[in-house]
């Protein structure tokens, strides 16, 4: 017991400075993939690579709690869920910092850190999404000769189709994951925009129809198998 008191006693002296908090504030505002400019609680504690129940992310909740008394910070509300965002006081006060040639520096921001990962799981995986697709399309022209010497029921082709559908996309994400997505910056929200290079000179329903099938692009929680 009285090692667990010291270790969270450790932890809590282990605390950014005020100044770090601020700037963990104003980037989890810039990067909230609504536009807000605000964020709350959980990713401030994301940008400042704390996790959300540990005893130095109850810290940091009392510590902003004391910027917001300073005037440094601000808090609202959205939905019921406080959120953060930095006052002209705060805005200013990171400014004089800046100016003075002393760097803030942040751990990795999370976007940047969701792309590195993704991008390296990608990385992992093209080769065996490329080899389910050639599967696939064998499967697809044994079908086909088989469909010469007699009917195929339907159903089998139904089946490959939806096989194909999942395994083309499969590897479409994962290629755009990898060579695609460019690497983002801490400038602003990385937000998926369902653009690409050469959509202006698309006529209007492919684009449009392309850019649905963009949809989810970057999210490998669809590259799991189904149940």
């Amino acid at each position: 017991m009285h090692d667990r008191h010291e270790a969270e006693a450790n932890a809590a002296t282990d605390m950014p400075t005020d100044d770090v908090l601020l700037a963990a504030a104003r980037r989890a505002a810039l990067h909230d993939p609504r536009g807000r400019d605000r964020a709350p609680i959980w990713a401030v504690l994301e940008h400042l690579d704390i996790p959300r129940r540990s005893t130095r992310g109850r810290a940091v909740r009392v510590r902003l709690l004391a910027l917001e008394q300073r005037g440094l910070l601000a808090r609202s509300s959205a939905h019921g869920v406080p959120m953060w965002s930095l006052t002209a006081a705060g805005a200013r006060r990171l400014k004089r910092v800046e100016r003075a040639g002393a760097p803030i520096v942040l751990p990795e921001s999370p976007q940047h850190r969701a792309w590195r990962q993704t991008r390296t799981l990608a990385a992992e995986e093209i080769d065996r999404f490329a080899e389910r697709l050639r599967e696939s399309a064998t499967e697809a022209s044994r079908l086909l000769q088989l469909d010469r010497d007699g009917p195929v029921s339907s159903d089998a082709w139904l089946e490959l189709g939806a096989r194909m559908t999942r395994d083309a996309r499969l590897l479409a994400s994962a290629r755009h994951c990898l060579s695609e997505w460019p690497e983002p910056d801490d400038a602003s929200a990385d937000v998926d925009t369902l653009s690409a290079p050469g959509d202006e000179l698309l006529e209007h329903d492919r684009l449009r129809a392309l850019r649905v099938l963009r949809a989810g692009r970057r999210n490998t929680l669809l590259w799991r198998e189904p149940d």
